[in-house]
């Protein structure tokens, strides 16, 4: 059996850090590590940042970004072309895309794909929130940008039925993603490329 070399505060900092998407736990001991050497200068300011981040972001109401208001930056920008929304299925996609700068559209966050198998269901997903949104008016494109993943094109599939019958253009990423690739780890140029190849579903 290990013996301990740390205080259960170290201990609990490596756990919480071991739970972030593309930490292990070895990784997430290095990284604690480091914050604890530069303590000053990174383990203080991260943890006001964390405590600011906890008590201030939220979710936005209109399309799941999240922001510091409600609604959130891109939802209240004039400057963006709120007739065009880019339906994602996670806050990093959207963050992915703008990141391109291909578009200055609005967006709507589905917050995940249907999955039958992990029990993922039309429910789960803010669908009902987009044909909510197109139903208002205003609504010219809807631009499918889930990622090439069976899962993500059986919602596109779902999303596309159910906007049968709404006065609105519906087309989806053009096949420049590859299959089972995921937007967030795309780069900027093949997003923007995407983008602009769109084509009709």
């Amino acid at each position: 059996m290990a013996k301990r070399v740390t205080g259960p505060e170290i201990e609990k900092l490596i756990q919480l850090l071991a739970k972030v998407p593309g930490l292990g736990p070895r990784s997430a001991r290095r990284a604690a590590l480091h914050l604890i050497k530069k303590k000053d200068q990174l383990l203080g300011p991260l943890s006001h940042a964390m405590g600011d981040a906890y008590d201030k972001v939220k979710i936005c109401s209109r399309c799941g970004n999240v922001d510091t208001v409600d609604p959130c930056t891109v939802c209240t920008d004039d400057r963006r072309d709120q007739s065009v929304i880019i339906v994602v299925e996670d806050v990093s996609d959207l963050w992915a895309l703008e990141r391109s700068g291909a578009m200055n559209a609005a967006y709507h966050v589905l917050g995940g794909v249907l999955s039958p198998l992990d029990g993922v269901g039309p429910d789960d997903l803010n669908i009902r929130g987009l044909i909510a949104r197109i139903s208002e008016g205003g609504v010219r494109e809807v631009i499918i940008a889930v990622n090439a993943t069976v899962e993500g094109q059986t919602t596109a599939h779902y999303i596309t039925d159910q906007l049968d019958g709404l006065e609105v253009k519906i087309t989806r990423l053009a096949h420049g993603v590859p299959v089972g690739g995921e937007l967030d780890y795309l780069d900027e140029g093949t997003l923007a490329a995407a983008l602009r190849a769109r084509t009709a579903i």
